[in-house]
């Protein structure tokens, strides 16, 4: 058994749920230090995040990543118990072993291999671990950076070991982020019953045609790096469950996942103008969940690029699609960020799992990026 395989599998053992760390920040720390990295322990609200870094001088490379996991659904519906990591056929089942678990141990073996062949590397190597990415992500990494700053520390470079593979490993490198919107509306009508419709007022009637527009409306065109904004509808609620009454009220959720063409305040003010455009009697709460961020094509970017393909033997396709990661709270400071790790197929299923064989080869290509910067 590998070295990556085995901590994988002690991760996984750990059923952290967010915002539960279960004792993975102490056994990476442990190993960290018997490196030399100096460990802090950072807990801010219920959150336990961990710092840990290596050398004093820049140029600072951070491997960024979470130890929380999804919850696990039934358990019944697993083939394997979720945090009794199991192997078979080739794959290490268990929740966390792709997102991002056995990120996580790669990042861990890659550093112990590299810096007993390069002692005396230039520069410095962090971690930065949160127990809360899967979870309201407001006393995890944005914390963390917060302290950072007070510090003084600047982060040159940034890895966050998201599952960022599609159909084969590192096939994808996310060197960005769409920025996230959410909205929760409430159309105000009157209730009535259904037989008297001029003594109520429907909202969902009232609402219909401005859900058309929304649903039209081409909000950018994107750009080189990014697709356009696109919104979404993930939820409408209006009634009393009766078939005879009009409902006073309708909410609807939804999103907006935007482009660097836009910006939030923009999207919520033309949004906000459609609605008292149609005279709507509503109320609007926003949750702005992060902007977008792009690393642009430099000294991260080539050295990620040039040990996929050492590696691999294959180049990375550059992407910036998909959800929002913890690499929205790290970018803003000025750090290059990418995104490398396991194929996302499986995240947040029943019966996640990651290739065994991979595992190592994602560690190898940590460490061959460790190596292209700092050696």
């Amino acid at each position: 058994m590998s070295k990556t395989l085995e901590l994988a599998i002690e991760l996984i053992s750990r059923p952290s749920v967010t915002p539960d760390d279960a004792g993975c920040q102490p056994l990476i720390a442990e190993r960290l230090q018997a490196i030399g990295f100096t460990t802090k322990h950072l807990r801010f609200g219920e959150v336990d995040n961990l710092w840990a870094r290596r050398g004093h001088t820049a140029p600072l490379f951070v491997f960024a990543g979470h130890t929380d996991v999804v919850p696990t659904g039934p358990e019944n519906h697993w083939q394997f118990p979720p945090f009794r990591p199991t192997q078979h056929d080739g794959k290490l089942y268990g929740r966390g072993a792709a997102d991002m678990k056995g990120s996580l141990a790669a990042m861990v073996t890659a550093c112990e291999r590299f810096v007993a062949e390069h002692p005396q590397h230039k520069g410095s190597i962090a971690f930065l671990l949160t127990c809360d990415e899967e979870g309201p992500a407001v006393d995890g990494t944005i914390k963390v950076i917060n302290y950072l700053q007070e510090q003084g520390d600047k982060i040159d470079w940034c890895l966050v070991g998201e599952p960022s593979s599609m159909e084969r490993l590192c096939d994808v490198v996310k060197t960005g982020r769409r920025g996230s919107l959410h909205g929760l509306l409430t159309i105000h009508g009157i209730q009535g019953h259904v037989a008297y419709p001029h003594r109520a007022d429907n909202p969902i009637h009232r609402f219909a045609p401005v859900l058309q527009t929304l649903c039209e409306i081409q909000w950018d065109r994107g750009n080189d790096f990014f697709p356009p904004t696109s919104f979404q509808i993930t939820n409408i609620n209006a009634g009393t469950g009766a078939d005879n009454v009009i409902p006073s009220d309708l909410e609807i959720l939804f999103n907006l996942r935007y482009s660097t063409e836009v910006t939030h305040t923009q999207l919520q003010e033309q949004i906000t103008a459609l609605l008292d455009k149609h005279g709507l009697k509503y109320s609007l709460k926003w949750r702005h969940a992060g902007s977008p961020f792009l690393t642009t094509p430099g000294t991260l970017v080539t050295a990620t690029n040039r040990a996929i393909y050492e590696v691999c033997g294959y180049e990375a396709t550059l992407s910036t699609g998909g959800g929002t990661s913890d690499g929205r709270f790290i970018a803003p400071t000025g750090a290059q960020v990418v995104e490398v790790g396991p194929i996302n197929a499986t995240i947040h299923k029943i019966n996640e799992c990651v290739n065994v064989e991979e595992l190592d080869t994602v560690s190898t290509v940590y460490q061959k990026i460790l190596e292209n910067l700092l050696i």
